[in-house]
């Protein structure tokens, strides 16, 4: 038998609790304020927090940030180091809670992070943010809503999400999709990866399955819960497409994703869209660690080369 949701979604809160305690940890936090708990919509796991670098006034870029967890756990507590690096650079950091799978299966996640953006859209004015200098984030599940967004934003699609989102006119000028799980229609595919422990390629398995539990054999019925497999074929977007840089761990069990995302966009001619780094799966929420620093650093340059 697995180990079950509730078990590993308590051991990570742990260990993110406990990076808390972290000298480094303390010191982050001292640099930022933090509103908790707003309202974007009208159920009780619709709330965003917001992290800005403590005493700065006027418009500053804005960040929109979505937690991993496989779709199925955490939040945006437990991705509390995101919102307060981010935050750390200059940027007002909203990150958001969204409805989780297997309880609530694609495409509710994407659902809840469109009607986010959307109250960003209406209400980042308010709360100091300047959304011609915006940035989509997101690690893991979140890297896969963060970059449906971004298709949703640059193509005309069908879906009444998409055309929500495309219809608010966003432009970010960076996404930053980080060890993303990007391909939930083909969980079968991890089952044949013998470089893998056979837990680990069971409960990649069951993430995707959670998720999407009944795929279309349409691929492009699939597009907004793959995004990678809509980037590796699609033709030129109506709206420009962000400047975007994936990292991830030399050692993530789905690095494949992050892969095959950095030669998809190099057919949008970026070239360099892909970092990899010492570690595992989301490696950088330990940013304490050296490689942890230099992929936070690598992001911050990138970041300042791209928002003016």
């Amino acid at each position: 038998m697995g180990v079950s949701n509730k078990v590993i979604d308590w051991g990570l809160n742990g260990l993110s609790a406990l990076g808390r305690l972290h000298p480094r940890a303390r010191a982050l936090m001292g640099e930022v304020e933090l509103s908790r708990d707003l309202a974007y919509g009208p159920e009780g796991v619709h709330r965003l927090d917001i992290y800005r670098p403590k005493g700065v006034q006027g418009p500053l870029p804005t960040l929109f940030y979505v937690h991993g967890g496989g779709f199925r756990i955490l939040s945006k507590e437990s991705h509390w180091m995101f919102g307060a690096g981010f935050a750390a650079m200059g940027f007002a950091v909203f990150t958001i809670n969204y409805r989780l799978a297997p309880t609530h299966p694609f495409p509710a996640a994407l659902e809840d992070a469109a009607l986010a953006l959307k109250w960003l859209s209406e209400n980042a004015e308010r709360y100091g943010a300047d959304l011609d200098r915006l940035v989509y984030a997101g690690e893991s599940a979140g890297a896969n809503l963060v970059s449906a967004l971004t298709i949703a934003g640059c193509w005309q699609r069908p879906e009444p999400l998409a055309q929500g989102v495309w219809s608010l006119g966003l432009a970010p000028k960076v996404v930053l999709p980080a060890c993303g799980m990007l391909q939930v229609s083909d969980g079968e595919r991890y089952l044949k990866r013998n470089d893998l422990p056979e837990w680990v390629r069971g409960r990649i398995k069951v993430v995707c399955e959670g998720y999407l539990p009944n795929p279309s054999s349409r691929a492009d019925d699939n597009a907004l819960a793959d995004p990678l497999c809509f980037l590796e074929r699609a033709d030129p977007p109506e709206r420009p497409l962000p400047a975007m840089f994936a990292l991830c761990g030399e050692g993530d069990p789905i690095r494949e994703d992050s892969d095959r995302l950095g030669a998809a966009l190099a057919r949008f001619d970026q070239e360099k869209a892909l970092s990899l780094y010492p570690g595992g799966h989301a490696f950088h929420a330990f940013f304490w660690r050296a490689a942890a620093r230099r992929s936070w650093n690598d992001t911050q340059t990138f970041l300042e080369a791209h928002i003016t």
